[in-house]
């Protein structure tokens, strides 16, 4: 797991969000609404979970969902390895000049204001840029479950912390959930985009697993197509379940308010993962969605009561 920012890599200690804006960079409302443009373009499932935030705090999770998203862009780019990882590098030194104040990328713009304000680390993003380098190096195939847990706390987790931040939560019990609930998410969509990384030439089941079936092979297509494709699933869907239970877990011990957002989108992503349960694995590149009276309903009771 991704260990806390030393001292030297933190923002300027900022007042609390509601002390007003002493101290604080002015807002950069070009690369906030350039940040809110791609999160909208998106479609991302966790854009209801945002709009119940105070406009302070949601304007720093479109900035930081932002930000992963252009990273993970570079990631999943057509492109040669090398050209990738040099992009992600210059991503990484623009990172250097968010915490001095003067990024040149217009979405680390966004991050400015955010990392003063609600203390995000460097760390943190750090982290994710290091995640989104595992898939640029080379297709992930079959990684072994030490490797798939660092992957997913660098992608997801790590994203977790950032986003409890921005919330309100900074107590560590906050980070337990940034912990679990992150990769709760990951094995999700894991299971969930199997056809759409196959295509990509990536598997992320984890090795143990598929050995464990009696299969040798890391090739996406031919363990998609075996028999015991069901079995492996299952037990990463386990998986997920268990850091589901500890994220509620430690997320019933957190203050309530800074809470919902991220209980909205714990809620959302198990119904996704019961939907695909219940369709059954081996139609595993049937897409599976939410009905809009489900989400409504999982809005008002997670995000609202």
């Amino acid at each position: 797991m991704t260990q806390p920012a030393a001292d030297s890599d933190r923002p300027p200690p900022p007042g609390s969000a509601d002390s007003g804006d002493a101290g604080l960079p002015a807002p950069d409302f070009e690369a906030q609404t350039h940040a809110q443009e791609i999160v909208q373009a998106s479609g991302t499932s966790f854009l209801a979970a945002m709009k119940i935030l105070p406009e302070d705090r949601r304007t720093a999770m479109y900035a930081i969902y932002a930000f992963c998203r252009e990273v993970d862009d570079i990631a999943d780019a057509a492109a040669p390895a090398a050209e990738k990882i040099g992009r992600l590098k210059n991503w990484r030194s623009e990172l250097e000049r968010v915490y001095r104040g003067d990024p040149q990328i217009m979405t680390l713009r966004a991050l400015v204001r955010p990392v003063c304000q609600f203390g995000l680390e460097k760390a943190d993003f750090l982290a994710i840029v290091d995640g989104m380098e595992m898939d640029a190096i080379e297709d992930i195939r079959g990684p072994s479950l030490a490797t798939l847990d660092t992957y997913c706390d660098r992608v997801a987790s790590a994203v977790g912390r950032l986003s409890i931040r921005a919330f309100g939560a900074e107590e560590e019990r906050a980070r337990r959930v940034a912990h679990h609930l992150g990769r709760a998410l990951q094995l999700t969509n894991i299971l969930r985009d199997l056809d759409e990384d196959a295509r990509r030439g990536r598997l992320y089941l984890p090795a143990e697993l598929i050995h464990a079936q009696g299969l040798e092979s890391r090739d996406p297509n031919t363990v998609l197509g075996h028999s015991a494709l069901p079995a492996i699933c299952a037990e990463v869907a386990r998986m997920a379940k268990q850091h589901y239970r500890m994220a509620l877990q430690h997320m019933r011990k957190c203050r309530r308010g800074p809470m919902r957002p991220a209980r909205m989108m714990m809620m959302g992503y198990r119904a996704i993962l019961g939907a695909m349960e219940r369709r059954g694995w081996q139609r595993y590149a049937e897409p599976v969605s939410l009905s809009r009276p489900r989400k409504l309903w999982i809005a008002v009771r997670y995000g609202l009561i």
